[in-house]
């Protein structure tokens, strides 16, 4: 009896050593398996993405995914961006070669005329806009565009505006503006359609509103905006406040004078012979121009549109044009 059961023990431990070799033969052939397909995957990873020898993880991998997105996307967004350039949207300040580009304007003038100023209009050409040469000059050299900016007659294609078309054509000096009628309750509209076409028709740091009864010392207001290139929302010009006139016999009469109050007092807003707004205010001003309400008065308007806006309202008084000085931009003439 002991002699069998000693028999039947090897037989077991025999079994067992065979089933624990195949076992092992097992583990190691599928160990080797999956170890020359990771190698092949990794090769066919390589290959692909040409990332050398080592090995990859699937962190890696995903970043590798995502920047072909991403590519994928910057090459849209070229394409975008080169059309965009051509229709004049985005300004042309650098290209890939290290070529100079076209210089940023300082600030676009709009000196506000009407149908019947062209004796105002020539005296400030003469006095410090220019004409033709002089004008292109100022704009080169110190980065200014000026243009007068009216409206049309509320009989379309009349004697006047005529007169105008014929003179613009002389000067090249208007912006013309089809959808205004020339008339004094269209002021505020006038004036926020001059920011949103500037805006979309030049790249400058800033815009200015004038009326074509003041001069314009150039060199003043240059070094003047210069001090405020800084700052991306800074609204600027003789700062003022006041009451709100509820007369209609009233010279400043305001229609809509319940809306500012039982006290009828203006919130502070730059005087209306000349203002300066930045870039990013008129374009601003470009994309809600539909929704972006007009009273009685351009001024008046224009500081409306900035209230409840992060705006830097700068009270300069260089800007009020009352007396002239060395030191002043602007002066009544």
């Amino acid at each position: 009896m002991a002699r069998k059961g000693s028999s039947s023990s090897r037989i077991s431990s025999l079994l067992l050593s065979m089933f624990a070799t195949f076992a092992s033969f097992y583990v190691a052939g599928r160990l080797w398996q999956e170890s020359q397909t990771r190698v092949h995957l990794i090769n066919e990873l390589h290959r692909v993405t040409g990332q050398g020898k080592s090995a990859i993880s699937v962190d890696d991998t995903l970043k590798i995914i995502a920047c072909r997105e991403q590519k994928k996307t910057l090459a849209a967004l070229e394409i975008q961006l080169t059309a965009a350039r051509q229709q004049g949207f985005v300004p042309r300040r650098s290209t890939t070669d290290g070529t100079e580009t076209k210089k940023r304007p300082l600030v676009v003038i709009g000196i506000m005329t009407s149908l019947g100023n062209k004796k105002k209009r020539d005296a400030v050409r003469q006095a410090w806009m220019g004409t033709g040469a002089s004008l292109k000059k100022i704009e080169t050299e110190k980065g200014v565009i000026a243009r007068f900016v009216i409206g049309r007659s509320a009989n379309k294609g009349d004697s006047m505006d005529k007169s105008i078309d014929a003179e613009n054509s002389q000067t090249d000096d208007f912006i013309i503006l089809d959808n205004v009628v020339e008339a004094p309750e269209e002021a505020s509209k006038k004036v926020k359609l001059f920011f949103a076409y500037a805006a979309d028709r030049w790249d400058a740091q800033f815009y200015a509103k004038a009326n074509d009864n003041i001069y314009v010392n150039m060199d003043a207001l240059g070094s003047t905006l210069a001090a405020h290139l800084g700052n991306p929302r800074a609204y600027i010009g003789c700062m003022k406040s006041g009451e709100v006139f509820s007369e209609p016999n009233q010279k400043w009469y305001e229609p809509e004078w319940w809306k500012f109050g039982d006290k009828k007092s203006y919130f502070r807003h730059a005087y209306g012979e000349m203002y300066v707004i930045t870039h990013a205010l008129a374009r601003f001003v470009s994309i809600n121009r539909d929704i972006l309400h007009a009273y009685a008065h351009d001024d008046v308007s224009t500081g409306s549109w900035f209230v409840g806006l992060d705006v830097k309202h700068v009270d300069e008084g260089k800007f009020c044009c009352s007396a002239w000085s060395s030191e002043a931009i602007c002066a009544g003439v």
